[in-house]
């Protein structure tokens, strides 16, 4: 506790006589006043309130009020109603103030709202309510009104927000900020936006914050027009083209999917944060476009913005998605340079880098070097094992995981069956798919059922792999088709392959993989001429196949190959080491022999 204020509530007690044992204090060296001077008393004891730095010594200060009736005035009470406002014991405050029989005012009111908000306290919301219709002060002052929606809204009671804001009698661009917030939060994006609208044709000016929110709603509906009409918005009526605006415009563009938009909306901020740099980042990244999202980055590396937690994450997820092993190692290497704990969210996402750029050694060193796992930490590990087909390790940890009190998701299951079905472990998979309702109480997704038609259809138990596919509770998906359909394959099932495909087709009528899985089918059983067929077809619907692509980052750069492509510049010298490559592999193998 500072010095200061020890000093100044101890000359205020000495000006009081109060023994000093009733309380510890402190501020500002003040003139101290007469005791029989009130109102400079109280301007001393409200300089002391506002040097007050804790909740803690507000307290002191209330001892000495209840102590000096003086000093029990309603100016006094309200100061340290505000100074507890961020918990509800500044709701006791309140009582007390009352049973003192001092009234509340329009500053009172707000602020013991506050802290029942901040404490979802539903119960003493109504009641402060009722006391504002006594006291007339919900009628007469928008801001009591408007704190008391916040409050419902905070509580969750969309239906009481709109009651208030409908019954007041006056209201300001803050009340229908409110309102628009208050069903942005709930979900209900559309309302919110059309509360907007209504907000402009009754004549109000929507101000910075007003803006933020209906285009964060904008960016959840993924409404461009809507989100261009906006823009229009801003600029017609001179709205202030902040930090926050301007990041709220970037992201909305982006989830629109407009990222040209989005990028000459960034460039012209005139002042970016690392909020500004997120949204682009974590926006390419969502929309897939990894290479300009590391790119970006790279650039606010090189105007020295220092990224956070945020920025590391979006740049693993691009680093993992094109295999970039080097780039997401130098990630690496920044956390632990910087002593940030590879916990949470970060932990996640390096486990998933790892996994995914073929480094699954790392990914267990990760993981298990996290102090704190979630479900997200297990599930990162599981379905990267289970991509490398190290089902027995996965198992082990989906055990480790149960015992830890952790309970499994959707996702994690969907990493244990495709543990399973790589590794040829039907009766796991079978036990595992039974678990999930009757021990975990998680209904099995169409996802699920494709790992377990998989599972079977690997293992050749195509009657049982039909049976599950017709007690299945929802109508099977593309990816339970098409994993019936890859079994086909494998096994040569042509007929049973034809009735897979043509439900495939009915799902996804231009998906190219269904077309050459099935030629490839015919022409594994000597059936050329419905393989031609299958091919022709292709053709007649302008579907072309896409090449197989394979990349790798060499010296921090990434170099792409795909089939029949002679582009690379070092073409020549890469075939010349794949045939001596295939040279050698052969000599071996003949020598084995």
């Amino acid at each position: 506790m500072s010095c200061c204020f020890n000093r100044s509530v101890i000359l205020i007690k000495m000006n009081f006589q109060i023994p000093s044992h009733h309380l510890s204090a402190s501020v500002p060296a003040l003139a101290v006043p007469q005791a029989s001077d009130t109102v400079s008393l109280q301007s001393s004891i409200l300089a002391v309130l506002e040097s007050c730095k804790s909740p803690s010594e507000i307290k002191q200060v209330h001892a000495l009020v209840v102590k000096t009736p003086p000093l029990q005035t309603q100016l006094v009470y309200n100061a340290i109603i505000q100074g507890l406002s961020s918990s509800l014991e500044a709701v006791a405050i309140y009582r007390e103030m009352l049973l003192k029989g001092l009234f509340p005012n329009d500053y009172t009111l707000p602020f013991v709202l506050k802290a029942c908000a901040q404490a979802r306290a539903l119960s003493e919301v109504e009641q402060v309510h009722a006391h504002a219709v006594k006291s007339g002060l919900l009628a007469s002052n928008v801001y009591v009104s408007n704190t008391l929606m916040r409050a419902y809204a905070v509580c969750g009671l969309m239906s009481d927000v709109r009651k208030l804001f409908e019954g007041s009698p006056r209201r300001d661009v803050v009340s229908w900020t409110t309102l628009i917030q208050a069903y942005v939060k709930m979900g209900l994006q559309k309302e919110g936006v059309g509360a907007f609208f209504k907000m402009c044709e009754a004549g109000f000016a929507a101000d910075e914050r007003t803006l933020v929110i209906v285009l964060s709603a904008c960016a959840k509906l993924g409404d461009l027009s809507l989100g261009r009409r906006l823009q229009a918005y801003i600029q017609e009526n001179g709205v202030k083209r902040d930090v926050f605006v301007g990041n709220a415009l970037v992201d909305m563009f982006l989830k629109c999917g407009d990222a040209a938009l989005a990028h000459q909306v960034f460039k012209d901020m005139p002042v970016k944060n690392v909020v500004s740099w997120n949204s682009v980042i974590l926006g390419l990244a969502q929309q897939g476009n990894f290479k300009e999202a590391l790119r970006v980055f790279k650039e606010m590396q090189r105007v020295g913005v220092r990224p956070d937690d945020v920025t590391l994450v979006g740049v693993l997820n691009s680093c993992a998605n094109l295999g970039l092993l080097d780039s997401g190692k130098w990630v690496h290497a920044y956390i632990d340079k910087h002593d940030i704990r590879a916990d949470g969210f970060i932990g996640n996402a390096l486990i998933d880098m790892y996994s995914k750029c073929g480094s699954i050694g790392q990914a267990l060193n990760v993981f298990q070097g996290m102090k704190l796992r979630d479900v997200y930490s297990y599930t990162a590990i599981i379905v990267g094992l289970a991509m490398h087909g190290e089902a027995k390790w996965a198992l082990d940890i989906f055990s480790d995981m149960s015992e830890t009190g952790i309970e499994p998701d959707q996702v994690t299951f969907v990493g244990v069956l495709s543990a399973c079905s790589h590794a040829g472990l039907v009766e796991e998979g079978r036990r595992h798919f039974e678990n999930m309702s009757s021990v975990y109480g998680l209904e099995p997704q169409p996802e699920h059922y494709g790992c377990l038609v998989d599972l079977l259809g690997r293992a050749g138990l195509f009657a049982e792999a039909e049976e599950i596919i017709r007690r299945m509770p929802m109508e099977p998906d593309a990816f339970v088709w098409g994993a019936l359909l890859g079994a086909c394959r494998i096994y040569g099932k042509v007929e049973l392959g034809e009735r897979a495909m043509k439900r495939l087709l009915e799902i996804e009528p231009e998906r190219e993989g269904a077309y050459i899985l099935m030629s490839n089918m015919y022409s594994s059983e000597g059936k050329w001429k419905d393989a031609i067929r299958i091919r022709k077809s292709m053709k007649e619907r302008y579907m072309k196949k896409v090449p197989g692509c394979s990349s790798i980052e060499l010296d921090g750069k990434v170099h792409e190959f795909r089939k029949g492509d002679k582009s690379h510049p070092k073409m020549k010298e890469i075939w010349k080491f794949l045939e001596n490559l295939a040279s050698h592999l052969k000599s071996y193998g003949q020598e084995d022999i």
